[in-house]
Formats: C-alpha cells, sequence, structure tokens
C-alpha cells in the first residue's frame, strides 16, 4: 500500500533517542515524515502543534480549535491570582538592558546571527557576547572571566557542617557555590548559612538548587543569590514517562499557562530582590509533556529552556542564565549550540552556565567534562562552568581553574576564514566515511597511537615492551593485544638494527608501525612522509605510506601529497596548541574536498610540551578539550597524545578514556555517576567505587549511579543500567527507563545489581590469573589435531 502506515511508539522513540545519543538531528526524506511526524514536529522550537503518542491504531489529532482564547484566559487568570498585572509590550526589544549593582547597562548589540551559525565566529574563539548579569557580588556575562561553581554534598540542615564546605571551595579559590534545598528545612536553613558566612567575611554567592517544590524557591529567595530551577520537574513533578496518549494545542497552553501559574511568583520575587535565576535544564529529567512532542533530544531541551526563558522576559526579567547539562557530552554540546543558534535568532544574549552532569569521578570525570565543556568554551560559548566529579566538591575547583585558563588562551586565536564543507554549523553530525586499510591494525572506532624513540625501544626487554605498549604476554611467551593495547607505534628517529627486531615483534602481534624511510625499516612498516615534500607517486608497498599535515599546508599540497602517496592513514600535527579547533576544521574541510580519490582515516598528533606551572591534571584538561572539540564533531579517527609530563600508562589510559567520552570507542564499563548532595541517599563515592570493583571489566556496559530520584529515573535512558537511591537504605534498580527492581536493602544491591546484568546477558567474568595457562592448553591441543 502507498498509505504511509502506522508505527509503535517504541520504534518512533528509539529512532529518536539513537539519535539525541549521538547529539544528532534527525535527517528523513519526505516519504518518512508521517512515519514519525506526531514525535517530530516541524516548528520554530519556540512554539507549539498538536502532537499525539503514536500507537498501532493511529488515532487522529485532535483540532485544539480555540486554544488560543484558552490559554489567554487562563494567563490572565493566573496573574489576576498572583496579584501582578501584565507587562504592556512584554517582548521587548532584543537589547534591552538590565542594570547591574555597579549601575551599568549591560546591553550588547550584534547582528542577529553571526558566521558561526551558534557562535560568533566560525574562524577563531571569539566569547560570545551576552549581558552581564549579578549572583551576589559576582559578575557573569561576555564583559568577565568565565565564572567558576561547585556543589556542597552535606546536609543543607546541617548549618555548621555546609558553612564549612562552602568556606573550604571559597578558600580553594571557587566563585559560586550550590547548595541543595529539597524541603522547607533546608529553606529556612538558608538564612543561617548566608548570616553565617558573612559574620565570618566570606561573600560567596550561594544557590539554592530547587526540585519539585516551587513553594520553597520562593521561601529561599529571600536567602540566597541565586535560584537554579529544573523546567522538568519545577511544575510538572515526577514522571512515569507513559501516560500521555496525545497533546492538542489547547493542551500544551493549558500546560504552559500551568507552568507560568508556578513560577510567575519565583520571578517576581527575584525581580524585585535583584536575585539571579538559572534555567537549568537536565536531559535526563525533561517533563512528559516535552518527552512527548520532541523525545529525549536536543530539541526538547532548548524547547524547555525558552518556555521558560519567554515566563522572565514577559514580567521583564532578565537577570537569569541557562544551562542545557547531559550526561552525554556529544547531546551537552549539541544542546548548548543549538540554544545558542535559537537565542541568536530571538535576539536574546543571557548567559550561559557549562557542565556535563554525572560525569563520574577520577581521570573520567574530568576528561568527560572536559570534552563538553572545552569544546563549547573553545567556541567561545559558556560564562560559568562546572565540573561534577563524584568526590568531594573542592576537588572540583582546579579542574574548573584550568578550563578556564583554556578558555583565556584560546581567545582570539584561530585561523583565516575558509569555507567550511559539510552542515556541522547547522547542527547535523556525522563522522568521516573512511576506507580502512587492511595492512595497519586501526580501530575503525578509533586508534591509540603512541610515539617512542629507537633508543627506547633497544632498551626494554620482553616485559617491558608489553607493558610500554598495553600489550598481554602470556605464560607461554606469545604476545597478543588486549582491551586497551595501543594500536599504531610511531617511531620518532632513525631506525637501530636493534630497534628493527623490536618493531618486527610489534608487527607480528599485530600492531601497526609508523616510521621514517631509512635503514632497518622492516617489512610491513609504515613509511612517514611530510606531505609538502611529496612531490611524485610513492611506491607501492605491504604497509604502505602515511602524510603528516601540520594544517598549514594549500589546498594545492592537501590534493597533491594525497594523489601521489594515496596514503593508509593521515597525521595531523600542528605547529603549536594556537587555534587547534578552527585549524583542525579547516583541514577536515580540505581533506573533504580530497575524498573523491583518497579516505583515509585521520590521526590527531597533539603535543603538550611541560610547561612552568602546568601540571599533570593541567595537562589532561587542556588537551580533552582540544582532541575533544574535534572528535564531537566527528573529526579525526585517531589520538596520538604527545607529553613527556605523564607516565606511559597514565597517557594510554586518558587516550582510551577520551575516545570513550567522545562516544567514539568503548574499550570499559562506563560509569553515569552523580557529584552528590544533599539529598543522596548512601554514601556515593563509596557505593560507586564498589560498584566500579565488581563490574569495570565490561566494555560496552554503562551503568548509572544516582543518590536520588532528581535525576535518576531520565538518565536511565543513556545507561544500560541503573542503581538510584530511593530511601534511606533502599535502592531502585533500573534497565533503560524501567525500573525493574523496588525498595531492595543497599546491603545488597549491587549483588542485585550484578544478577540483573547477568539475566540481561551483558556480564562476562572478569579475567583470572589461570586465563593463560588454560588458553595455551587449548592452543596446543588446536596445533596437535
Amino acid at each position: 500500500s502507498s498509505e504511509p502506515r502506522a508505527a509503535p511508539l517504541w520504534l518512533g522513540r528509539a529512532i529518536i533517542m539513537a539519535s539525541a545519543a549521538h547529539g544528532t538531528s534527525l535527517q528523513m526524506g519526505a516519504g518518512s515524515t508521517a512515519f514519525v511526524a506526531p514525535l517530530l514536529t516541524q516548528r520554530p522550537l519556540h512554539q507549539s502543534a498538536p502532537t499525539q503518542r503514536w500507537r498501532p491504531e493511529a488515532a487522529p489529532v485532535s483540532s485544539g480549535q480555540g486554544s488560543a482564547a484558552a490559554a489567554a484566559a487562563a494567563v490572565a487568570g493566573a496573574v489576576a491570582a498572583l496579584g501582578g498585572r501584565r507587562q504592556q509590550g512584554a517582548r521587548r526589544n532584543a537589547n534591552h538592558g538590565v542594570t547591574s549593582r555597579s549601575g551599568k547597562l549591560s546591553a550588547v548589540s550584534r547582528p542577529a546571527v553571526p558566521s558561526g551559525g551558534y557562535c560568533e565566529s566560525a574562524e577563531r574563539c571569539v566569547r560570545r557576547k551576552t549581558r552581564t548579569i549579578n549572583i551576589g557580588d559576582v559578575l557573569v556575562g561576555s564583559e568577565h572571566p568565565v565564572a567558576t561553581q561547585t556543589m556542597t554534598t552535606t546536609f543543607t540542615h546541617d548549618v555548621e557542617a555546609t558553612v564549612a564546605q562552602i568556606k573550604l571551595c571559597a578558600d580553594a579559590g571557587v566563585d559560586i557555590v550550590r547548595i541543595t534545598v529539597q524541603g522547607m528545612r533546608e529553606a529556612k536553613a538558608c538564612e543561617h548559612i548566608k548570616r553565617r558566612l558573612l559574620e565570618d567575611g566570606y561573600t560567596t554567592p550561594i544557590v539554592a538548587d530547587i526540585h519539585f517544590t516551587p513553594k520553597v524557591a520562593l521561601v529561599c529567595a529571600d536567602f540566597v543569590d541565586k535560584v537554579r530551577v529544573n523546567p522538568g520537574n519545577f511544575a510538572d513533578g515526577r514522571k512515569s514517562f507513559d501516560t500521555i496518549d496525545e497533546l492538542s494545542e489547547k493542551d500544551i497552553e493549558e500546560a504552559k499557562a500551568i507552568i507560568e501559574e508556578s513560577f510567575a511568583p519565583l520571578v517576581l520575587k527575584l525581580k524585585e530582590k535583584n536575585k539571579a535565576l538559572r534555567i537549568g535544564v537536565n536531559h535526563g529529567s525533561l517533563a512528559e509533556r516535552i518527552l512527548f512532542q520532541y523525545g529525549d533530544s536536543p530539541e526538547g531541551m532548548v524547547a524547555s529552556a525558552i518556555e521558560f526563558g519567554e515566563i522572565c522576559r514577559k514580567y521583564d526579567y532578565h537577570n537569569f542564565l541557562f544551562s542545557m547539562k547531559s550526561s552525554n557530552p556529544a547531546v551537552m554540546v549539541n544542546a548548548y549550540r543549538q540554544l545558542a543558534r535559537e537565542m541568536y535568532k530571538l535576539g536574546w544574549d543571557y548567559p550561559l552556565h557549562l557542565g556535563v552532569t554525572e560525569a563520574g569521578g577520577g581521570a573520567d570525570g574530568r576528561i568527560k567534562s572536559a570534552v563538553g565543556i572545552g569544546a563549547l568554551l573553545l567556541d567561545g560559548i559558556g560564562d560559568t562552568i562546572r565540573v561534577s566529579l563524584t568526590e568531594d566538591p573542592e576537588f572540583e575547583v582546579k579542574p574548573c581553574a584550568a578550563l578556564r585558563r583554556v578558555a583565556e588562551m584560546a581567545e582570539g586565536k584561530g585561523v583565516e576564514p575558509f569555507e567550511e564543507r559539510g552542515t556541522r554549523r547547522e547542527g547535523q553530525f556525522s563522522r568521516r566515511d573512511c576506507n580502512f586499510p587492511i595492512d595497519v591494525p586501526l580501530n575503525m572506532d578509533g586508534s591509540v597511537l603512541a610515539r617512542a624513540t629507537p633508543s627506547e625501544l633497544e632498551s626494554l626487554d620482553l616485559q617491558g615492551l608489553c607493558d610500554r605498549f598495553g600489550l598481554r604476554l602470556r605464560k607461554d611467551g606469545d604476545v597478543q593485544k588486549d582491551w586497551k593495547s595501543v594500536d599504531v607505534v610511531v617511531v620518532d628517529g632513525d631506525i637501530s638494527a636493534a630497534a628493527a627486531t623490536q618493531l618486527k615483534l610489534l608487527l607480528d602481534v599485530p600492531l601497526g608501525v609508523i616510521c621514517r624511510p631509512g635503514d632497518n625499516v622492516p617489512d610491513g612498516a609504515t613509511l612517514l612522509h611530510d606531505a609538502a615534500s611529496v612531490d611524485g607517486p610513492l611506491e607501492q608497498r605491504v604497509g604502505g605510506h602515511a602524510l603528516l599535515f601540520s594544517g598549514e599546508e594549500s589546498q594545492d599540497v592537501v590534493d597533491k601529497a594525497i594523489k601521489s602517496a594515496d596514503p593508509r592513514l593521515i597525521l595531523l600535527k600542528p605547529k603549536s596548541r594556537d587555534g587547534v579547533t578552527f585549524l583542525g576544521r579547516r583541514f577536515f574541510s580540505m581533506l573533504s574536498k580530497s575524498e573523491e580519490t583518497n579516505k583515509a582515516p585521520a590521526m590527531l598528533w597533539f603535543n603538550y610540551p611541560t610547561s612552568p606551572g602546568v601540571d599533570e591534571d593541567d595537562l589532561v584538561m587542556m588537551a580533552s578539550a582540544d582532541f575533544g572539540s574535534l572528535f564531537v564533531d566527528g573529526m579525526g579517527e585517531g589520538i596520538l597524545w604527545d607529553v613527556e609530563a605523564m607516565n606511559f600508562n597514565d597517557l594510554r589510559e586518558a587516550s582510551f578514556n577520551l575516545l570513550q567520552a567522545a562516544r567514539m570507542r568503548i574499550s570499559k564499563t562506563e560509569f553515569i555517576s552523580c557529584p552528590s548532595c544533599g539529598r543522596t541517599l548512601f554514601n556515593l563515592q563509596t557505593t560507586t567505587a564498589m560498584i566500579q570493583e565488581r563490574t569495570g571489566h565490561l566494555p560496552g556496559v554503562r551503568i548509572a549511579v544516582m543518590g536520588c530520584i532528581v535525576n535518576g529515573p531520565g538518565e536511565m535512558a543513556d545507561a544500560d543500567f541503573g542503581y538510584v537511591g530511593s530511601g534511606i537504605g533502599k535502592v531502585d534498580l533500573y534497565v533503560k527507563y524501567d525500573c525493574v527492581k523496588r525498595a531492595i536493602p543497599s546491603e545488597s544491591a549491587v549483588d542485585k545489581l550484578v544478577e540483573l546484568i547477568k539475566e540481561h546477558g551483558r556480564w562476562q567474568d572478569p579475567p583470572s590469573e589461570d586465563d593463560d595457562e588454560v588458553e595455551a592448553k587449548e592452543l596446543n591441543a588446536v596445533a596437535t589435531m
């Protein structure tokens, strides 16, 4: 039949969620529109349209006639009930300013949409122009340094403990501290916390984190400097995700009127007291209506933010900013870009607070945060930042400061204007279509390369060689690749006979070997050439050739080198870090023009020399931002992280972590772990460590560990399994959205989680010391058959 066929809800949602998981927008042909039209209405994000939940019988859509009058009556009634009056000319000029405590207007004038699409410049890092807002004594906006933020983990009603932790964070250098305020007891404690801080000489702004409780927000607004609200649950409350069957225009307008009725009193109070507001959208806790209209997507996040922003503007309140957090850096980056693009279209200039939520702890959490936050900062987007770690809050300060330095060092750096091919600036994500060679063992999801000198190779015995490159030395003397073995070794220098012997062993594993032409080059190695020096066809050989580019070559040089060498792979090694994001974008744009003749995978080779005052943590944040800013846009098929200040094991581990954070190569279990706060119902750090110890050997499995219900169910959409605190000493277990086990005693909850993973066929036993011996016997048995 030529008629469009109805599809079940799960299939439409699966399409949307798969797209959202990669931070992409759905692209469909005309013939596919009817298939998911009820879930993806094509309209500006600040408008609405009738929609319905897909069902097999494909029920008709409600007409929604008369919804405008009903909505107007509902809004008028809500405003009258609040005792307020509607502002004339509520939609003010785009450049309407707000008076800061300095008494100066912070209005900003600019073209509606800049050349970068979602950022000020397409060729260099230029800070996105925003108005100034005041959060206590801290001024936030493009005319001020990026502000840093953290969040307490104490029970807010414990005034002494909370004050002590805020002072500890302030002494560490943080600018703003957020505290959880889940009830009236905590709201009233805010008065004492603020007073105690001021008595002790601390003016650090305090932010109240509000979920579910508009009345609590009104109380604590008297005492704190800023209130953060979550549009997903401020008025809509807890969600079950499947109670809405259809929505008409009238339904949507009535829902917006209910939001305004709850939200407007807070807006008016904050305006009266010159307090700040953050409209903090979270990918994991979108309202059910938004999920129904847009799916679990960046588009839904933007729509949710705009709805709340319009209410603020209606009441002539402008001392607010937005955040668009997700535990998935790719979704997070896409959501912020889409919001920035939408604000340009609307003429809005509100600041942005950046963060990757539930990033986890240790190196994983730092790298994941730096990929998302850094990618935006390098585009000039972001005015305050938080690195959310499953650690004590004072440990978030240093990585925040490192990312702020990344933004400051990048300011104004870039390249000359160029034509960027593709639709990246419009929010369309795609990875390059590459031809991977059969004689160089690259990983199609992302390769890890390591640089080594001939003298270093000569000095290593067999065990040392395996340790250096993450290989597995079996008890029978055989050498094999492991989950986190390097894929390719790049030799830096002339090869001696002794080094050649080691390289032959690596080639037999097999690992790739890249080296310069010369004596003692083993058969099967890939020869490396400077692209600018290639002036004629290169001979064909096993292992082939690789080209080294600096990114400063002209299009003619790129075309000629690729045509002459027919390379197995390409390496981009910039001469410095200055503007590497934009240099990389220009280089990959040039590559796309040459891909008619060659589609070789390209590796990013970034060097980080030792610098005074820059330690290992700083290097991790810096490099993760640089690499991540290209990986999140599908630019680059591998990483060579070249730094002398890190030991080889940590550097190799960090390289794999970075690829996983960019949603490329999954090499271990991924943990989505919240940073803890006063709502947390168990010791999050201890519990997360315990779960990691039991399940950390499951590559490709994502496990969410949530201290409470606030973001728990929603974040399950980005995880395979979830462990969520549901009461004192009680835990709920999830599979994706679905809660499958409730109120499990915390003493046995980890065991039950392992059982759940086994039930769903995702478990594998961790390797034991006997594995080598068993495997060797099996191989010997096969050999004698």
